[in-house]
């Protein structure tokens, strides 16, 4: 079975964890990537899901935190905070800064992301293929309004620095309507068995992905079942401040709000959280198959339970 998931970040990474332990040695999983929430700093690229995919998947992962290595230190950091250079509200550790330099690196080298990230994974042995969704430069930003007015910020100072307390009025990738998808992306979607979308932020992880131009068109054109997972749970997002974001695409913060933003045209089935079982007939009304199953990754274990019920309704919509 080929599997193809498009993943963000924490609850992205954590479900392939699941994913990658439900399915049979014989199976493959292709991971596209978001990429918009790549930032460059310190005269670094850095790209928080591709690495948290990675850590995640390869036992590097600061498990608590879901971001990050783990046993990581801060020296380079301090170093920094002495020499007054910023920004001093994201934080890389100095295992952390390895990854990165050795990416920018490469990419100075005339390599692209997609070779980097290969290259990358050759250390990590995530078990997974991990694509990027393009090699272009996409970066998402937000527009609010606070005390210096209206205006964009990169979506990391929004959710890192501000922690979303400024409620977001648009959400923009910049970049993604001139981007193309990574080599293997549009190839790997159209052999998929099944697609999965993770319980990963549906605008600025999921959403993202699909406003590369030709993803969201081999998506819904795949002869594959496309099965996604609610990141909302009784109304509010499981991890994170996905609502912020929804309420700035007027979609609202419930489990069938999302199945049907996304539409009968995109996805065939989703499940929900059993406190959401009565947005099942809702969801279905919409032309999207729906089951309500326990959707809280607690480990690894309830996670991969998680993914072999996404498989079985895939299962069940291509019969």
């Amino acid at each position: 079975m080929r599997i193809v998931a498009l993943a963000g970040g924490i609850g992205g990474a954590r479900f392939l964890r699941g994913l990658r332990e439900a399915i049979g040695p014989e199976d493959e999983i292709t991971v596209i990537g978001n990429t918009g929430d790549d930032i460059h700093l310190f005269g670094l690229k850095v790209c928080p899901d591709l690495d948290t995919v990675m850590y995640t998947l390869g036992g590097g992962i600061h498990e608590e935190q879901g971001w990050g290595r783990t046993d990581e230190t801060w020296s380079i950091k301090a170093e920094m905070k002495e020499y007054g250079v910023g920004p001093e509200w994201f934080g890389l550790g100095d295992r952390d800064f390895a990854t990165h330099l050795v990416r920018s690196q490469m990419l100075t080298a005339g390599y692209t992301l997609s070779q980097v990230t290969e290259a990358l994974c050759v250390r990590w042995r995530p078990g997974v293929r991990l694509l990027p969704m393009s090699d272009d430069r996409v970066e998402t930003h937000v527009r609010i309004t606070d005390e210096q007015g209206s205006r964009a910020i990169h979506f990391q100072e929004y959710w890192v620095k501000l922690h979303a307390a400024v409620d977001a009025e648009a959400i923009v990738p910049v970049g993604a309507d001139t981007a193309k998808p990574a080599p293997g992306v549009l190839e790997a979607i159209a052999a998929a068995d099944v697609i999965l979308f993770p319980p990963s932020n549906p605008v600025v992880s999921i959403g993202t992905i699909l406003a590369v131009p030709g993803i969201r068109a081999a998506v819904a054109a795949a002869s594959a079942p496309v099965v996604g997972l609610s990141p909302i749970i009784g109304g509010a997002p499981v991890r994170g401040m996905a609502d912020k974001v929804l309420a700035a695409v007027g979609v609202a913060a419930t489990a069938e709000a999302v199945a049907l933003n996304y539409g009968s045209e995109l996805i065939d089935g989703w499940l929900v959280d059993t406190a959401d079982e009565a947005a099942v007939a809702a969801v279905e009304a919409g032309g999207i198959a729906c089951r309500a199953v326990p959707l809280l990754m607690t480990d690894v274990p309830a996670t991969a339970e998680m993914a072999r019920a996404a498989l079985a309704l895939a299962e069940q919509v291509r019969a």
